[in-house]
């Protein structure tokens, strides 16, 4: 209950009822009125939701082979060569192959403004190095080309 209010009704509650005055409770009620300050407090609590926000599960790098053929007579020496390709689907990847048992590893990464275009670099542990242009047409299927240092050249089909 308000303080102003209950200091009113406690007043008019202990006048003698013969000294009792209109005017005077008039008087009273008014500095009651001037008096109150309530205070409102809710009677049961509120319930809030509380949002956690939970970070984006980033997805799983995928995985998945490219098969260059040979296109030149450099290159037909050493048959169909295998590559691992690992797209880190963020226009980044890794790349690595044996050509006549040399390692060769690099990167590959997507052509600024594009989202199918790439180039994939790799040094051999000999020091030769190999050279794949490609254009990607899903995640893990496209076609490109490959140059090694030695001249060779490979036609390149990424996916399965």
């Amino acid at each position: 209950m308000c303080l102003g209010l209950w200091i009113t009704m406690n007043t008019i509650s202990r006048t003698p009822s013969r000294s009792f005055r209109p005017l005077g409770l008039v008087a009273m009620i008014g500095a009651a009125a001037l008096l109150t300050g309530c205070y409102v407090v809710p009677v049961q609590p509120q319930h809030t939701t509380v949002h956690v926000p939970v970070p984006a599960v980033a997805p799983a790098p995928l995985t998945f082979t490219a098969r260059l053929y040979p296109s030149n007579e450099a290159a037909a020496a050493y048959g169909v060569v295998l590559a691992v390709v690992t797209n880190d689907l963020n226009g980044r990847g890794h790349f690595s192959t044996n050509i006549a048992g040399e390692a060769f590893s690099g990167e590959a990464t997507r052509a600024a403004g594009s989202s199918r275009d790439g180039v994939a670099n790799g040094a051999g542990q000999r020091g030769s190095y190999i050279n794949c242009r490609y254009t990607m047409n899903s995640a893990t299927l496209g076609t490109g080309s490959c140059r090694v240092s030695n001249g060779a050249t490979f036609t390149m089909h990424v996916g399965s």
